[in-house]
C-alpha cells in the first residue's frame, strides 16, 4: 500500500526537556508542538479529542500534553479522515473495529464511494474537455452537449 506524501513526511518533534516529560521518562508533546508538527491547529487537534480520537495524556496549567502513542492515534486518525476522505463519524467507526473483518467491510464501502465519485469526476472531465473545443456557441445546441442535456431531462420527468 502506498501511504499519502502527508502521511510520509517526517513530523519533527521535539520534546522540552523537564516541562514536556511526563511522570516518568517517556516524552510529552504541548498541544501546540503537536498542532504545529502534524501541519493542523490547536482547535483541530482538540477536536479530534473531543470525537474521542486521541486523548490528552496529561495536563498541565491548562495546557494539553499528548505522548508518543496518543500522536500515533492522531496519525492513524488523519490518515482516514483526511487522507481518504472519510468522515468523523467513518473514521471513528474505523479506530473503535477492533475485529478485521468488520474495518475491511467499513473500508470497502468507503473504496466504493471514492470509486463512485471518481467515475463522476471523470465523466464531469469529459464535458468540460468537450465543452473547451465545441464549436457551438450554444452548447444546449451542441449534439453532443444537448442530447446529454435531453437525456437529463428525460430521466428527471421519469421520476417525477
Amino acid at each position: 500500500m502506498i501511504f499519502p506524501a502527508s502521511l510520509c513526511a517526517q513530523v519533527s518533534l521535539s520534546a522540552n526537556p523537564g516541562e514536556s516529560r511526563g511522570m516518568g521518562s517517556e516524552p510529552q508533546y504541548s498541544i501546540s508542538q503537536v498542532a504545529k508538527s502534524f501541519g493542523l491547529t490547536v482547535p483541530t487537534v482538540r477536536y479530534y479529542e473531543e470525537e474521542g480520537l486521541i486523548d490528552a495524556t496529561s495536563r498541565r496549567a491548562r495546557v494539553r500534553y499528548y505522548n508518543r502513542a496518543q500522536l500515533v492515534r492522531l496519525a492513524y486518525a488523519l490518515m482516514w479522515h483526511r487522507d481518504a476522505g472519510m468522515t468523523i463519524e467513518e473514521t471513528r467507526a474505523i479506530m473503535r473495529t477492533a475485529r478485521t473483518v468488520e474495518r475491511r467491510e467499513l473500508i470497502r464501502d468507503h473504496a466504493a464511494a471514492i470509486n463512485d465519485r471518481v467515475a463522476q469526476l471523470e465523466g464531469a472531465r469529459a464535458v468540460l474537455e468537450h465543452l473547451l473545443v465545441c464549436p457551438a456557441d450554444d452548447p444546449t445546441t451542441c449534439p453532443h452537449t444537448g442530447a446529454t442535456l435531453n437525456l437529463t431531462v428525460d430521466a428527471a420527468l421519469r421520476s417525477t
